[in-house]
């Protein structure tokens, strides 16, 4: 038997590789996290990750290291990704929250050519609230005919964020008399009073008056601080949306919630008001990840279980991955039925929060994104039959299943939610796709239903 003093002397010299393993590792992780800064991907693929850890762990020789390599995996994974979180934020942090570019007639950039091959595929769905009553457009190629579908012949705040590629906004600014790009760091803990503060000084400065519009242009943290601030600069300012992300097309940017966060509760300050358009753009969704995909598909699960068991089969198929603008049509469809019957969520608007009492209490713990927090949520309001399901498909788009954060801490934040009356909160249950079930629930019994499940 070797001395165990070589043995050690040998493990040494592993670790010794392996320090120089893991220097030239990082160095190819800021790499990464340079190209996926510039070109707007998030640091998180949890798809790419299973993949590679599974494809690794299966060459392993003996199968009692593989859950140890795995996990060796995961570290890995894990301390690569926050490495890029901090080079990424470090790269990006500027003085403000808030940057500004104005355009005038005389230094517009050209817009996209407006061809003939840009295929203008468009469904036109229209949300009718009478007097407040507006169109949403989806088709391919929109954004280079903005003005079409938005009155865009005055002055114009295009609302954006760091995480939206600029070409977006500087196209729909070429398209208007004059324009003032305002772009807010991206992320949910810039949807705050400060950043809020910050827009209304930049629409101040650009002598914006009650004739003048605001045009949020990306996903649904975005669109709620665009619309928040539209809602109430004097009193009121046209909003438009074109939302760029699956989530905000096929839920956020329709129906008129606009709201920032405060106090660490999501979504407390805010107000219901109606855009004057909403003009949705497929093709921006080729510059999202997997995970943003993911995130989007958990609203469409939403919908489909408790108003589209056809729908949610589609999904279970694959089929979404065929026609996207199918699948979001779809979903608006639902919305607008909602929406239409109760504006202001007072009683059957309540269907769209299933499981977003539970997944907003996760998302203020932070960490995931608003989609994969709803896909959390939705389980444990499930009947055993539609969890069967529910789970595979989760699964299968990309979505997390499994909770391991502080369940305590996110029902403490869910306390908090806008829907509760009292020690009570209005909960959204599905027994078989395409039904729903609304039950008023004391927390006390809300929290014991939830730890059981999940």
């Amino acid at each position: 038997m070797r001395d165990i003093k070589d043995i050690r002397a040998d493990i040494n010299e592993i670790d010794r590789q392996m320090r120089a393993l893991f220097v030239e590792r990082m160095r190819l992780a800021e790499e990464v996290a340079e190209y996926k800064r510039d070109h707007g991907l998030a640091v998180h693929d949890p798809a790419r990750e299973r993949d590679v850890i599974e494809k690794n762990t299966k060459e392993l020789d003996g199968e009692v290291l593989r859950p140890y390599y795995e996990s060796f995996l995961q570290s890995n994974m894990d301390i690569s990704r926050s490495y890029q979180d901090m080079l990424i934020s470090q790269a990006s942090a500027p003085s403000s929250t808030v940057a500004c570019e104005a355009y005038t007639p005389t230094d517009l950039p050209t817009a996209q050519k407006k061809t003939e091959d840009i295929a203008e595929i468009k469904k036109t769905i229209r949300i009718g609230l009478g007097g407040l009553g507006y169109d949403i457009t989806v088709g391919r190629g929109l954004l280079c005919r903005a003005d079409k579908y938005m009155n865009l012949d005055r002055k114009v705040a295009i609302i954006t964020d760091t995480g939206v590629p600029a070409q977006y906004a500087k196209t729909i600014a070429a398209l208007c008399k004059e324009a003032r790009i305002i772009t807010v760091e991206q992320g949910e803990k810039n949807k705050s009073m400060d950043t809020y503060a910050e827009i209304c000084r930049e629409l101040l400065d650009f002598g914006m008056q009650r004739s003048d519009a605001v045009v949020a242009v990306g996903g649904g943290v975005c669109g709620d601080m665009a619309g928040f601030a539209a809602s109430t600069y004097m009193r009121g300012v046209d909003l438009y949306n074109v939302p760029t992300t699956l989530l905000s097309q096929v839920d956020s940017s329709v129906g008129g919630k606009t709201a920032i966060d405060f106090g660490g509760v999501k979504n407390v300050l805010g107000a219901f008001y109606q855009p004057k358009a909403v003009l949705i753009d497929t093709d921006v969704l080729k510059t999202l990840d997997c995970r943003q995909i993911s995130a989007g598909l958990a609203e469409v699960a939403k919908m489909a279980l408790t108003s589209d068991a056809e729908l949610f089969e589609v999904l279970e198929d694959g089929l979404w991955r065929k026609d996207i603008s199918e699948v979001i049509a779809r979903a608006l469809l639902i919305k607008k039925s909602v929406v239409e019957q109760d504006e202001c969520e007072v009683g059957m608007r309540r269907v769209l929060n299933f499981g977003h009492t539970l997944g907003h209490g996760i998302e203020s713990l932070g960490g995931l994104y608003h989609g994969e927090c709803v896909a959390l949520g939705m389980i444990p309001m499930c009947s055993p039959a539609v969890r069967e399901r529910l789970i595979p498909l989760l699964e299968e788009i990309g979505l997390p299943v499994k909770f391991s954060g502080d369940l305590m801490r996110a029902v403490d934040f869910m306390k908090h939610d806008k829907k509760g009356v009292g020690d009570s909160t209005h909960v959204i249950f599905v027994d078989k796709p395409g039904s729903f079930r609304m039950e008023k629930m004391k927390f006390t019994e809300l929290v014991e239903h939830i730890k059981s499940r999940i």
